[in-house]
């Protein structure tokens, strides 16, 4: 199937914020209890360890997705780190919502642009379930621009360009936003009515969702959209690790500078003040499919 950028609801600068926020609010109460990202915590780790790094720079965070599960992880792994959220269009009210206490995340105020992120915000790069929002030009100057700094990069998304995935989001995503809404938290009474009465959060959530997976790049794509950065100072592995269970698999792109700087290793950022915020556990990664360096 070949990709096409279709448009999604949640791209378009008129589309309502409390729509928006109902449907991140929605992902993020999927991807928490499912642990969905928990297969690739392996190679989170082993990247984080090979540059020197120990703080996540999240890009393109929406509502913090599994930011605080995968700290938590990686922590239980024996190797705690710092988390700081990005985002360009910063959702700082949702990140004090879902952000429990004591998790050591913090977030930024002020926007981050995926493509040209501020020198003094260093640590490994990561984009979760994002990167698919972003055409070919723009995906490769996200990774350019990682590359030039000198920092560590990590793409990860969990929809995929297949069939079989857009006939099974196609029925199983109505009904998991039918099924979970009232237990969503915070409770809002609007987000009952938008689902419910005039059910325009379950509509532009599936038509996102099958979307997303039309968007997503496969590994041979990522491939092509990072040949060539670096120069012989990075390197860039594109891969698939598959769910414990189910046909479905995550596509990664991971790209490691071959000598880490020395600025690199430091948490930095006097220039830009986080806002601290503050756990959560998860399991056991999963095997590696496969893994091909570029």
């Amino acid at each position: 199937m070949k990709r096409r950028h279709l448009f999604e609801w949640e791209d378009q600068d008129w589309f309502p914020h409390i729509f928006r926020n109902y449907m991140t609010d929605f992902l993020r109460h999927v991807i928490l209890p499912y642990k969905l990202y928990e297969p690739v915590i392996g190679r989170i780790m082993e990247a984080m360890e090979g540059s020197g790094c120990d703080r996540i720079v999240d890009l393109c965070s929406g509502s913090a997705g599994p930011l605080e599960q995968i700290s938590a992880s990686l922590s239980e792994r024996g190797r705690p780190v710092s988390v700081l959220l990005t985002d360009k269009f910063p959702n700082s009210r949702s990140w004090r919502n879902n952000i429990q206490p004591g998790s050591g995340i913090e977030f930024m105020e002020s926007p981050v642009d995926a493509t040209a992120v501020p020198e003094e915000l260093r640590g490994f790069r990561t984009i979760f379930s994002a990167f698919h929002h972003f055409r070919p030009e723009q995906a490769r100057a996200i990774l350019r621009d990682a590359a030039e700094s000198g920092q560590p990069i990590g793409i990860f998304e969990i929809t995929e360009r297949r069939k079989i995935i857009l006939i099974q989001s196609l029925v199983a995503v109505p009904l998991a936003v039918l099924l979970t809404t009232p237990s969503i938290r915070p409770f809002r009474w609007g987000r009952l009515f938008w689902t419910y009465l005039i059910p325009v959060v379950p509509l532009a959530t599936v038509w996102d969702g099958l979307v997303s997976c039309i968007r997503t790049y496969t590994p041979d794509e990522l491939q092509e959209l990072c040949k060539g950065l670096g120069q012989g100072r990075y390197r860039w592995q594109a891969g698939q690790v598959p769910f414990p269970a189910g046909n479905q698999s995550i596509t990664y792109l991971i790209g490691t500078p071959l000598v880490q700087p020395k600025e690199s290793r430091q948490e930095g950022g006097d220039a830009i003040q986080p806002q601290p915020m503050e756990d959560e556990r998860p399991s056991p990664a999963a095997p590696e499919k496969e893994t091909r360096d570029v």
